[in-house]
């Protein structure tokens, strides 16, 4: 493998660091290695790594979700999955990633605007978490980036951090779980080295435990702005990555 062993692991300690309670920075794993590979190369590598520290994320939070967004969440975003199967040969994933990207921008100057305004919780509605979450799942399959769409609808509820944490964890555990057999059928998982995957994967579950510590450690307030400094970073690159391969072509 060309990559350096660094850059590798790093990626997977930060994608089990999302799935121990820090949403958001686990999307960040794809585009750091797209840096040195094929974006849907490095997404076939990670996946393996995500579904096990879904496990153990899973397992940490099985206490802490908010059911009602599960039911609303994970169908729909099975729906996602399986829309984006359809239109990852006709659409160019540079679209995906500028849509992703715009979104979770979008998200960020509206929560930013609205500071100091005291905004009640918003209440998990069945309309816009269907649409949300569609969205989620789409997102979610080009590049594992399906953080901005998910939180966009989710944020405005207010919801406990560990609770939110939770009901992060679960929804993708189970839409990442949905992506193998589509990536199997195209190919991806063809050149993925097994004993390099088995280090990762140890990898991420070690960054799974810091993760969780780290948010049940941190202030609500501190929780939050993590988060949302997450989501802007990943989305200005999501839009700059996409905006210049269309440039390119």
């Amino acid at each position: 493998m060309e990559l350096p062993g660094l850059l590798v692991l790093f990626a997977a300690f930060i994608v089990g660091m999302s799935k121990g309670g820090l949403a958001s920075v686990g999307a960040l794993a794809v585009p750091l290695l797209a840096l040195r590979m094929d974006p849907l190369a490095a997404a076939a590598m990670l996946l393996p790594v995500f579904i096990v520290s879904d496990m153990v994320g899973v397992w940490l939070f099985r206490r802490d979700f908010d059911s009602r967004n599960l039911a609303i969440l994970i169908p729909a975003s099975l729906l996602g999955v399986l829309i984006a199967t359809l239109l990852a040969p006709v659409l160019p994933a540079e679209a995906f990633l500028i849509a992703t990207g715009l979104i979770g921008l979008a998200y960020c100057a509206r929560s930013w605007l609205a500071r100091g305004r005291n905004l009640p919780p918003r209440p998990a509605d069945l309309p816009r978490g269907v649409f949300w979450g569609i969205m989620t799942g789409v997102t979610s399959f080009i590049s594992h980036s399906g953080s901005p769409p998910f939180q966009t609808y989710v944020l405005p509820q207010k919801l406990p951090k560990l609770v939110f944490a939770g009901t992060t964890t679960i929804t993708f555990a189970v839409v990442n779980l949905s992506k193998v057999p589509a990536y199997w059928a195209v190919g991806l998982f063809a050149h993925i080295d097994l004993a390099v995957l088995l280090t990762l994967m140890a990898v991420a579950v070690a960054g799974t435990f810091v993760g969780n510590r780290l948010t049940k450690v941190l202030p609500e307030r501190v929780y939050v702005a993590v988060i949302e400094v997450a989501l802007l970073l990943l989305s200005i690159r999501l839009v700059w990555e996409g905006a210049a391969a269309l440039w390119k072509m």
